[in-house]
């Protein structure tokens, strides 16, 4: 097995993207870089660029997501990107949403050692909660899966006009094409490529923002909603 290299000091950059919850992220940082490595939820060898790669890379998210809203982090694994952007923006209730339990009970002890008492964690799969998970005005995920698969999973999870933000790569200009009629087909009716970051993070870290409209998940999943919702209400009322 691959020793975890030490962590690096914190730069400045992350001073200034956490403020007040610095010492939040540090720990963050270090649980990643101890725990997150033993449990197998980050290798190794990505501890020596946890800031710039993994925590800055998604702190900087915060630059385009609404004021207050409500956010689901789907796939959400380690945390990346839902806790740096709870450590940035406790503005925003955010869910962690994660198949996997040591992943979610990784997870829940960092929500729990942090104080973010605006996030909470569910484990399931993001097709499993629809109808009982309560629709969210914004999206988010990083390296889950290819962004038409991405889509299916996460835009049905949307509020109506609500927007999904997946951290992409050098690819994502590419992927977006490839994935147009595929995100049609899911009710979106606005995309684009964005890059957040300036002055913090380099290279820039790439967005790319799909929005819905009136139906997200398109028709099919409206119905298949609609009915989750009528069965959870029945288990409810038994």
């Amino acid at each position: 097995m691959t020793e975890a290299a030490e962590l690096p000091q914190a730069p400045a950059e992350a001073q200034a993207v956490f403020g007040e919850l610095f010492p939040e992220a540090v720990r963050y940082a270090e649980l990643l870089a101890d725990a997150g490595v033993k449990r197998g939820l980050i290798g190794p060898r990505e501890v020596p660029r946890l800031w710039e790669r993994h925590l800055l890379n998604c702190a900087v998210l915060s630059e385009v997501v609404p004021e207050g809203v409500t956010v689901c982090d789907v796939g959400s694994g380690a945390g990346l990107p839902g806790i740096p952007l709870a450590l940035v923006r406790p503005d925003l209730k955010i869910t962690l949403l994660e198949p996997l339990l040591r992943r979610t009970n990784f997870l829940q002890e960092v929500v729990e050692l942090l104080g973010l008492d605006h996030v909470t964690v569910v484990r399931g799969r993001a097709e499993e909660v629809l109808g009982t998970l309560q629709p969210v005005h914004v999206v988010t995920a990083r390296a889950v899966a290819p962004l038409d698969r991405l889509a299916g999973w996460g835009v049905p999870l949307l509020k109506p006009y609500g927007e999904m933000l997946a951290l992409k790569g050098d690819t994502a200009e590419e992927e977006l094409k490839g994935a147009r009629a595929a995100l049609s087909k899911l009710g979106v009716l606005e995309t684009e490529v964005l890059h957040v970051g300036e002055g913090l993070v380099d290279p820039l870290s790439t967005v790319v923002r799909v929005v819905v409209g009136e139906s997200p998940g398109g028709v099919r999943f409206a119905a298949k909603k609609a009915k989750a919702a009528r069965t959870e209400r029945t288990r409810r009322r038994r």
